[in-house]
């Protein structure tokens, strides 16, 4: 129990669909801040206040427990890590990997219950060969990219109460209905552990910040960046060059190169990508039939972003894709998940990507 309302609602649905419920809110950190800032931040000393009265109205056991230490090493230095070493990452497809489905899971079938409820708007389905993951009924909502990183096995143990809700208004609503105080708090956006959304500072804090170059496609020296861990592949703002590029077009971030601290910029076309690929995949439950020859597929990159038709397939120890029309932005870290229909078939971290445009020799 998060302390919002989709967790508060998943657990009175759990509760009234006859289950032994126990409320849990993870301690995530051991300095969090007394307050939320409007919609930044979560697990705040708020937030457990939260989760702990919509407990008691509920009228369910309610615990904290203290995952900080494993928070801190495979979230919070994992970010850091991943950063210093020029690549992108998603904080929340961690957590969800390595605190909610494995440390929380772990605890739970330990102690002897049965499965992990959240509030992901999402949905667990019975096939043919197990459990599998899909998309949630709202899909303004949807949240199975982010839960992509599970397995079949976690999925044998996990529930999503909310994933055949049509609107997160109608969750606020029953909410009111069943008089819990969290009906009308505003949702958590941004990277939880830095709730004034300042990343650029908060990493140089972490890994240090020196000048370094900022380069054209053809490896010419065109400005100077404050510390090139700042910077993110599709980054407009935040350059400060001083000129315009020669045909008058906004430049981006294509390229970040940590071991020589240079930043590489270009033209906006040169952000699409025809194929990427990660060694570190997973499946969302069995793995397809066709992997290896390959197989028709959507894959998205981002939480938020439009899934692209594509082609997958296991290609020497890696998830390989193809997609039918070329993305942009995407960056190595980043997670591609890959779709069936609403099914999430499984999920790669971008290693590498190819440019559908490549750079002039």
């Amino acid at each position: 129990m998060s302390g919002g309302v989709d967790s508060a609602v998943a657990a009175a649905r759990a509760v009234e669909a006859g289950h032994e419920v126990v409320g849990v809110h993870l301690a995530l950190s051991r300095m969090p801040g007394t307050l939320r800032t409007g919609s930044r931040g979560c697990c705040t000393v708020e937030d457990a206040m939260d989760a702990r009265r919509a407990a008691a109205k509920l009228g369910i056991p309610f615990y904290v427990w203290d995952f900080s230490e494993r928070f801190r090493a495979d979230v919070v230095d994992d970010f850091v890590a991943e950063y210093s070493a020029g690549r992108t990452p998603n904080p929340c497809m961690r957590c969800n990997e390595r605190i909610k489905f494995a440390a929380l899971l772990e605890k739970a079938l330990a102690l002897g219950f049965d499965a992990v409820v959240t509030g992901h708007y999402a949905d667990v389905r019975e096939g043919a060969d197990g459990p599998e993951l899909h998309r949630a009924a709202a899909w303004a909502k949807d949240q199975s990219y982010v839960l992509g990183v599970l397995t079949g096995q976690q999925l044998a143990h996990a529930w999503f109460p909310l994933g055949a809700t049509p609107s997160k208004a109608e969750v606020r609503a029953e909410a009111e209905l069943r008089g819990l105080a969290v009906a009308a708090k505003p949702d958590s956006h941004d990277i939880c552990f830095i709730p004034d959304g300042d990343t650029r500072g908060w990493l140089a804090d972490r890994v240090g910040a020196e000048e370094g170059a900022i380069l054209d496609r053809s490896g010419e020296r065109i400005g100077t960046h404050p510390g090139a861990a700042a910077f993110t592949v599709g980054q407009r703002k935040g350059l400060n060059i001083g000129y315009p590029a020669p045909d008058g077009k906004p430049r981006f971030v294509l390229e970040v190169r940590p071991k020589t601290n240079e930043v590489v910029v270009g033209p906006r076309e040169a952000l699409a990508v025809a194929e990427l690929a990660g060694s570190r995949f997973t499946w969302a439950g069995s793995a397809p039939a066709d992997a290896e020859g390959g197989f028709a597929c959507e894959v998205q990159v981002r939480a938020h972003a439009d899934p692209v038709p594509a082609w997958a397939a296991v290609v020497d120890d890696e998830l390989l894709v193809r997609v039918d029309i070329p993305i942009e932005g995407v960056a190595p870290g980043q997670t591609a998940v890959v779709y069936v229909g609403t099914r999430v078939v499984g999920q790669c971290t971008i290693d590498r990507t190819v440019s559908a445009t490549p750079a002039p020799v």
